[in-house]
């Protein structure tokens, strides 16, 4: 079978995925909330089953995965620090909880930046989860697609809340909220076509020192910063989001924009101090504040966990969109740009917010 999986886009609420996991234990942290909808760029692949072993090649890497499909030997891969932990990670997932045979995957196209904060090992494990639930006829739901992935990850000694597996609802944007152990998603519509740009920065980050860094202000405050990380990620986030919601099912691009732009400052102001080293982003900011840019788009922020990885805009219309975009590579060449167009909907009834 051919499979083909995007990255994830998160709009709004980086980060809120994880904190509102921490309500499990302290019942104060308000519920995460995020918007994500899937990239153009993503994962292609051809799989095949194998009775016995678990394949996977990929033009990143020259040594094909080639592992038998044993509980130890694949969770023992799953630890290690390799691109394929991911990969093992869910077939020791897939293994334990079904029973299944192995896979034969040729991962023979990736046009998803690696390590940018769009998803790209999220997008790996849920190709695999898919995989092994059509291939073997198990009978799972998107929903359960995406635990099962998920917990792939977390086999891996990922980090990563349940945020990045909304890769699997594709270009669909779907609002998620994140409740202790519980993760729920709604599909939001869109009532006029929507022209974004991702920017990877070409800029170095450090994901699992910012991640480190922010779990410390959890689950109770222990100082002033902490209590403004807490606020930032719970109730104004909350907030955010949920008027980004009614901008998008508007069609309103330049309240997106405005919000956008608002999520960025606030997170500067709160978020940043956490984590300085990192998440002061001076490549960031200066594409963010660069006033030649500012004719074409209504706004913009920081992708993912932040940081000099990747920035999303929001174009004012699709000529807008193209002449950013040429602006950026006249202007900082070592940038790359990719076009993220969010369709219209037809179906125009508003989501419900409790």
């Amino acid at each position: 079978m051919d499979f083909f999986v995007s990255g994830r886009l998160c709009l709004f609420g980086e980060h809120s995925d994880w904190a509102g996991e921490y309500r499990q234990v302290n019942p104060e942290i308000a519920p995460g909330w995020a918007i994500a909808v899937g990239t153009d760029q993503g994962v292609y692949a051809r799989i095949l089953i194998n009775n016995t072993h678990l394949v996977f090649k990929t033009l990143h890497y020259p040594q094909m995965l080639n592992l038998p499909m044993e509980e130890p030997l694949l969770l023992g891969m799953a630890q290690t620090n390799s691109f394929y932990s991911y990969v093992a990670g869910v077939a020791y997932q897939a293994l334990t909880r079904y029973q299944v045979g192995g896979l034969a995957i040729d991962n023979y196209q990736m046009d998803l930046p690696l390590k940018r904060g769009l998803s790209s090992s999220a997008a790996v494990s849920v190709l695999v989860a898919k995989a092994f639930n059509q291939l073997y006829h198990l009978g799972l739901n998107l929903a359960e697609e995406m635990e099962l992935a998920y917990w792939g990850e977390r086999t891996a000694r990922s980090q990563c809340g349940r945020l990045d597996q909304a890769c699997a609802y594709g270009k669909q944007p779907i609002l998620m909220t994140f409740d202790g152990d519980r993760c729920t998603t709604k599909l939001l519509t869109v009532a006029q076509n929507l022209y974004l740009i991702i920017v990877d920065l070409a800029g170095f980050k450090d994901t699992q020192k910012i991640l480190a860094q922010l779990n410390q202000c959890y689950p109770v405050a222990s100082n002033f910063t902490a209590a403004q990380v807490q606020n930032y990620l719970g109730t104004i986030n909350a907030d955010l989001v949920q008027r980004a919601v009614l901008a998008l099912q508007q069609g309103d691009a330049a309240e997106i924009g405005a919000l956008m732009n608002q999520a960025q400052a606030k997170f500067d102001r709160y978020v940043v101090p956490a984590c300085r080293e990192q998440l002061n982003a001076p490549i960031l900011h200066q594409l963010l504040n660069y006033i030649p840019l500012q004719p074409y788009v209504y706004g913009g922020k920081g992708v993912g966990s932040q940081g000099d990885g990747t920035a999303q805009f929001i174009a004012r219309d699709r000529d807008s969109q193209a002449q950013a975009i040429a602006l950026i590579h006249r202007n900082f060449s070592q940038m790359q740009c990719y076009k993220l167009d969010i369709p219209q909907t037809k179906n125009k009834h508003l989501t419900k917010l409790k």
